[in-house]
């Protein structure tokens, strides 16, 4: 099978609509990857360098630990469906 995970594949499988299904993969990898940045920057400032940074952006880090985590699960729910529209069964 010929996918990209992270850039536009040279030559996609003979699926229906594969153009959009390898989209799919590299929003979802990419929204995976720089919400788990982001993600482990939060927690960073608020559980182990809590001392060095003000209230609001302990607050702001609060939050935003809770929102990228959500972005981090709609990323992976959008590389599932890449995978399973490009005919995997286990990922």
């Amino acid at each position: 099978m010929m996918y990209a995970q992270f850039s536009m594949a040279d030559k996609l499988p003979d699926v229906k609509h594969a153009l959009n299904f390898q989209k799919c993969l590299i929003l979802g990898n990419y929204m995976m990857l720089i919400s788990f940045v982001i993600i482990s920057l939060s927690i960073t400032i608020n559980f182990v360098f809590d001392d060095y940074f003000t209230m609001p952006l302990q607050i702001f880090a609060h939050i935003a630990t809770i929102v990228f985590a959500a972005a981090l699960k709609l990323g992976y729910v959008l590389r599932c469906v890449a995978l399973h529209g490009f005919g995997k069964k286990d990922f």
